[in-house]
């Protein structure tokens, strides 16, 4: 496979992933019963997504003012 044909393939997989064990070994669904859970899981999200874009941010910007 070419380069993006494999990040393609990585991004799929990886997303397939993710879905079996939200759904499956989480057991989180879209049920009332389990509204709680859920939104739980979505605030887990965000702080992992702020934590990962923050300190990718941090690291350009370190990177950008120390290599001159």
């Amino acid at each position: 496979l070419s380069n993006t044909g494999l990040y393609i393939a990585i991004t799929i997989f990886a997303l397939a992933q993710l879905y079996v064990q939200v759904v499956f070994f989480l057991h989180l669904n879209t049920k009332s019963e389990s509204r709680w859970n859920l939104v739980a899981f979505f605030f887990s999200l965000v702080v992992v997504l702020i934590l990962v874009f923050g300190s990718i941010w941090i690291m350009v910007n370190l990177n950008y003012n120390m290599m001159h």
